[in-house]
């Protein structure tokens, strides 16, 4: 049933995201084509304006990886990471909000049980999203990039980003527990992501002290894509599972003992 229910909302948001990241990427042939003009615009776009764009210097904005790495700041890192909260917040509160929650509670399963496979459906789900993200992006990037690029940034960036995505609905979980109201926590959970977000584009910005920006958990994904030393970080997966292991064990807790609203 939670299959049907929210089938039609990913479709929606996958077309959305994955058409993004390739018209974005449809133009990046003609940065190459314009790459002397766009280098004179460039110098007098100041260079907090580029990192706050995702973009680690000017160069960056000529290579495929690195162009996409910049979008994909925006498109999955902040949109699926809304998706991601959004979905994992209503999915819980929807019982109680829609009036449902009486029905459910009368059938033969334990609120383990309908925590478990509700978190298995948002699981799917991220899965889902980010499997199609990555596959749009890399076709992208073969078609529209004309060099060679490396795979394996791109598949490190991709998990960081589908890590990133499951910390913000094991957050949405645990928001979800925490509310005593029946209604919708969706403008809560957007702007909550909006705060960290705007933390972390603060952070990036020259001339500024960034280790503010760690308290948001954009920071932890590492974008450098171009770095030579790019890979995986051991802390950077550690901290994401370790945090997504905390929240969801915590919402599970809470909604264990939680005053349902019938």
């Amino acid at each position: 049933m939670e299959l049907r229910r929210n089938a039609r909302s990913l479709i929606i948001w996958s077309v959305i995201i994955c058409a993004l990241i390739f018209f974005t990427m449809s133009l990046f042939r003609s940065v190459l084509q314009f790459q002397q003009q766009i280098m004179g615009m460039a110098k007098i776009v100041p260079m907090a304006a580029m990192k706050a764009r995702g973009f680690g210097n000017i160069s960056d904005i000529f290579s495929g990886l690195g162009f996409y790495a910049a979008n994909n700041l925006v498109y999955m890192m902040l949109l699926g990471s809304i998706y991601s909260m959004v979905l994992s917040s209503n999915i819980l509160l929807k019982e109680e909000y829609g009036k449902t929650a009486e029905y459910l509670m009368s059938r033969p399963v334990s609120r383990d049980e309908i925590f478990s496979s509700k978190s298995a459906l948002v699981l799917l789900y991220i899965t889902f999203l980010n499997i199609a993200a990555a596959v749009v992006g890399l076709l992208s990037l073969a078609i529209f990039n004309s060099g060679d690029h490396n795979l394996r940034p791109f598949l490190v960036i991709t998990l960081y980003t589908f890590l990133l995505n499951l910390m913000f609905a094991s957050l949405g979980f645990t928001v979800a527990s925490l509310v005593k109201s029946a209604r919708p926590v969706t403008f809560f959970c957007v702007g909550l992501i909006m705060v960290f977000y705007f933390i972390f584009t603060i952070s990036r910005i020259t001339g500024v002290n960034g280790d503010f920006g760690y308290i948001s958990p954009f920071k932890w994904v590492n974008v450098n894509v171009l770095d030579p030393s790019y890979g995986i970080e051991l802390w950077r997966i550690g901290l994401f599972a370790l945090l997504c292991l905390v929240l969801i064990l915590a919402a599970r807790f809470v909604y264990k003992k939680k005053d349902i609203l019938t």
